[in-house]
C-alpha cells in the first residue's frame, strides 16, 4: 500500500436503544455520527437501531463483520454501568482481540469534560478485518469520542488490509 489512506472506509453504525428500537425515542446519536463522518472518505454508512440485548447485538456485530466485511462498526450507546448497558459485553463476545488505546484515549478525552466519563466501559477491538468501536449513547459525547480517535482509524483499517509498511515509515 502507498500511503495510509484507505480510500471510502465501509462503516456501518449500530446505534443501541431499547426506546429508539420501539421507535417511542427519535435517534439522534446515529445521524450525529453520520454528520462527523461526511467529508472523511467514508462511503455512505448504514446505519440500525437495536435493543439493549447482548445476544442481538453480538449477532449483528459478526454478521456486519463476517458477512458485510465492513472496515469499520461503530457501536452507539450502552457503555454505562446501567443493567440494559450490555454493548461492551456483546462486543466482547465477538472481537478477537482488544484494542484497549481507544477505550483508554475516549476516556481520558471525555474526562476533560466531564467526569462521568469515568463510568464508560467502551471497548474496541477487531474482528477479522473489521474495527469495532462502542461509543457513548450522547449524540454530542459519540461525535467527542469518535474525533478522539478516528486520526488513528485509517492506519488500522491499512493495516487489516495487509499494509506491512513499519508504523514509523506511516
Amino acid at each position: 500500500m502507498s500511503d495510509e489512506t484507505v480510500p471510502g472506509l465501509r462503516v456501518g453504525i449500530l446505534v443501541l436503544s431499547d426506546k429508539g428500537s420501539r421507535g417511542e425515542r427519535e435517534d439522534t446519536s446515529g445521524p450525529a455520527i453520520v454528520s462527523f463522518l461526511a467529508g472523511r472518505d467514508v462511503v455512505e454508512p448504514l446505519l440500525e437501531i437495536l435493543p439493549d440485548d447482548r445476544e442481538i447485538i453480538a449477532r449483528r456485530l459478526a454478521a456486519w463483520a463476517d458477512d458485510l466485511r465492513l472496515d469499520v462498526i461503530l457501536t452507539c450507546g450502552g457503555t454505562g454501568v446501567a443493567p440494559r448497558d450490555v454493548t461492551p459485553e456483546a462486543t466482547g463476545d465477538v472481537i478477537d482481540r482488544e484494542v484497549p488505546g481507544f477505550g483508554e484515549r475516549m476516556r481520558a478525552v471525555s474526562f476533560q469534560k466531564t467526569p462521568g466519563a469515568l463510568i464508560s466501559r467502551a471497548l474496541a477491538g477487531i474482528r477479522g478485518g473489521t474495527l469495532i468501536v462502542n461509543l457513548p449513547g450522547s449524540p454530542r459525547a459519540a461525535a467527542e469520542n469518535l474525533e478522539a480517535v478516528w486520526e488513528a482509524v485509517p492506519h488500522l483499517v491499512a493495516k487489516l488490509q495487509g499494509d506491512d509498511r513499519d508504523c514509523g515509515e506511516a
